[in-house]
Parts: structure tokens; C-alpha cells; sequence
């Protein structure tokens, strides 16, 4: 365990570290048909910063015995920091006062974000290991927010002037393997699975290993590490590379 401390503290230099914590409520209709609802909160910057809570509705379908078919909505609300850097032309980089790419703004604030997203995935089952395929189809579309003001790096102090932001759609292919192995004698089913994320490219990965432990037949809790490998960024929804540890509870009626 200190070891695997020391690992995370000495990745934690140049990337970030956050815990992701999580409550779902599961409810089986009928042998096909289930309903999910979860609420989460995320930390970064070390955990010293909360990065945002989030509630989703989600909805599955059993179309095969190998087959199941989901869709689902969630609610966001990010802390977020918007930072813009100066460019070939302002009159500061001109005077030679400031070179390109230097930080020239920044805006911190909470605004919301409205996620969709249907899913197939495809498992098969050798004795106690389970395989699964997840393909899922995300659409995010975060709402035009306006701040009141925005810290000047050049003045080094909030400049009191209105700035929009405007609103923007993204579309992205999540494409997830897993394995996992159930451990029935002990309540335990170990999993370790990874998920690609593309939008044109491979814009980030996710690599997890965790495990979720069944308390009784109502009860459950979840235990994963996660590191999120970033291949390309933009300023709709920038993210730098990060260590997770997560921990989540599951109720099921």
C-alpha cells in the first residue's frame, strides 16, 4: 500500500489526482427490463477541488442472453476554469510586451452540461470469467454562460466585464472491453477493463481495475483505481491526465 502511495504521489507532480465517489439505485422490472438512478461527485486538483456532481437517469433492455441494450440522461454541474492565452495579432504580443501562447484570462465558475447516451453491449461467459464489449454513443451539449468577470493576468486583478461563452455540442464513440471474474464464495467479482474515447480520433483512455463486493443481496460497494490518458484536448472540455481511486455504493429493490 505505501508503495502504491508513493507511486501516486510521485505521478501526481505532472499529473492530477481526484476521488470519484458514487451512490445507484437499481431496480429489476422484470427478468429484461431495468431502471438506474446515481448520483456522483468528482474531485481534482489533488482532491483539494471539487470538479463536479452530476445525477443520472439510466434504462436497460436485455435483447439476447448475450445482448443488452441501454439509454440514458445525466445532469452536470462543473466547477470550471476557462483560461485564454494571447495570440499572433494582439497588440500586447506586437509590442513584444507578452509572447504567443501566454495565459491572458481566466474565468472561474459552476455551470451546467446536459449528457445523453445509448449503449449496446455484447457479453459471453467461460465458467466464472465474463467478457463484455460496451459500445456507447454520448452527446454533451453545454449551454451558452456568461461571467461577470475575469481575472487579467497582465493587470493581475478581475477585469469587472461581462464575457460569453457560448454554447457547444459534442458527439463522442466510447468503446469499452472488460473482464471480469466472480468470486461467489466470497462475495467478490474483480474486473479490470479499458475505454477508448473517439471523436474523429482517439481523443483519451481509460484504463480501470477495480473490484465491487456484494454485502448482501440488497447491498453492494465498489472499489477502483482509474488513469485517464489524454490524446488530445480543446477548450470545450479540457482535461489533463489523472489518477482516480473510486469508491461507489449500490442499493438494489
Amino acid at each position: 500500500m505505501a508503495a502504491f502511495m508513493f507511486a501516486i504521489g510521485g505521478y501526481a507532480q505532472s499529473d492530477d489526482f481526484g476521488i470519484w465517489t458514487s451512490i445507484e439505485a437499481q431496480k429489476k422490472i422484470n427478468k429484461k427490463f431495468s431502471v438506474a438512478l446515481e448520483g456522483e461527485l468528482r474531485t481534482r486538483d489533488n482532491v483539494k477541488t471539487n470538479d463536479r456532481w452530476s445525477i443520472g437517469l439510466d434504462a436497460s433492455y436485455k435483447l439476447t442472453k448475450w445482448l443488452k441494450a441501454s439509454a440514458g440522461y445525466t445532469f452536470l454541474y462543473d466547477n470550471n476554469e476557462r483560461i485564454s492565452y494571447y495570440e499572433e495579432g494582439d497588440r500586447k504580443v506586437e509590442s513584444g510586451a507578452v509572447n504567443v501562447g501566454d495565459p491572458k484570462k481566466r474565468a472561474e465558475y459552476w455551470a451546467p452540461r446536459h449528457r445523453f447516451n445509448v449503449s449496446l453491449t455484447a457479453s459471453q461467459s467461460f465458467g466464472n470469467l465474463e467478457v463484455s464489449l460496451r459500445e456507447r454513443w454520448q452527446y454533451t451539449y453545454r449551454p451558452e454562460k456568461t461571467v461577470s468577470s475575469r481575472y487579467s493576468y497582465w493587470d493581475e486583478e478581475w477585469d469587472e466585464e461581462e464575457h460569453s461563452f457560448r454554447g457547444k455540442g459534442k458527439n463522442v464513440l466510447r468503446s469499452r472491453l472488460q473482464l471480469e471474474y466472480k468470486l461467489k464464495s466470497i462475495g467478490l467479482t474483480p474486473y479490470a477493463n479499458v475505454e477508448l474515447y473517439n471523436a474523429w480520433d482517439v481523443q483519451k483512455t481509460r484504463y480501470t481495475i477495480g473490484t465491487e463486493y456484494k454485502i448482501t443481496k440488497q447491498h453492494a460497494m465498489e472499489f477502483f483505481y482509474r488513469y485517464q490518458d489524454i490524446r488530445s484536448n480543446d477548450d470545450f472540455e479540457p482535461e489533463p491526465d489523472m489518477h482516480i481511486l473510486g469508491i461507489g455504493y449500490k442499493f438494489k429493490f
